[in-house]
């Protein structure tokens, strides 16, 4: 499975900021493969405007359909107006490892259920439209064994083909290399076996 995910380091967030009837939303999204990094999220935007009247969120730590790790909390504004909404576009826009958190501050005017729904729905909006983005692509760990007069020329065949070598095991007759391959295509080691002359074994796990 191949799905986008925020291009943020960790520690680092994208933040926008929406007015509504004199009302801030400022929202604030990260890269969250796990929940540890969400949290991490809600805490600084806590600390940096804890006068706020609400810090509403939501998150998918996970690829997109993720159903365990996910979560959205409403913060104190009347129920389904803040966070599920907020999950909503983070859904809808096919995202995964992603949290957010909408930070509001009242500006004396009433929105109502539905003006909320929609203020932080576009909240989340706008944060994504200018959110950096990657791909992730879901891997299964495959070992591969070449002599050495091979080695070269299968980590190159894999660079070519974006499959990376993620551990090497050297041994008296040869390298054994960990590689991640994309859990989305078909296993079909002939062509690097042809490059090789044959001299490639894969190595099934114990």
């Amino acid at each position: 499975m191949r799905y986008p995910v925020p291009d943020l380091p960790a520690g680092e967030w994208a933040e926008s900021e929406l007015e509504v009837e004199k009302s801030r939303f400022i929202a604030w999204v990260c890269h969250a493969p796990d929940t540890a990094a969400f949290e991490a999220l809600l805490a600084a935007a806590r600390e940096r405007h804890p006068s706020a009247s609400h810090h509403c969120s939501a998150f998918i730590a996970g690829p997109p359909g993720e159903q365990t790790a996910i979560g959205f909390s409403d913060d104190g504004e009347p129920g389904g107006t803040a966070g599920r909404p907020m999950y909503q576009v983070l859904e809808g826009a096919g995202l995964g490892e992603v949290g957010c958190v909408v930070t509001r501050y009242f500006g004396g005017t009433k929105l109502g259920t539905g003006g909320l729904a929609r203020a932080y729905a576009q909240a989340v909006a706008r944060a994504l439209e200018a959110l950096p983005r990657r791909e992730v692509v879901e891997r299964t760990p495959l070992r591969l064994g070449v002599d050495f007069a091979g080695e070269a020329e299968a980590r190159a065949w894999l660079a070519g083909h974006d499959i990376p070598v993620t551990d090497a095991d050297y041994g008296a007759d040869g390298v054994v290399l960990t590689v991640g391959w994309p859990r989305d295509a078909e296993v079909d080691l002939a062509p690097l076996s042809s490059r090789l002359r044959g001299q490639l074994t894969l190595i099934p796990d114990t």
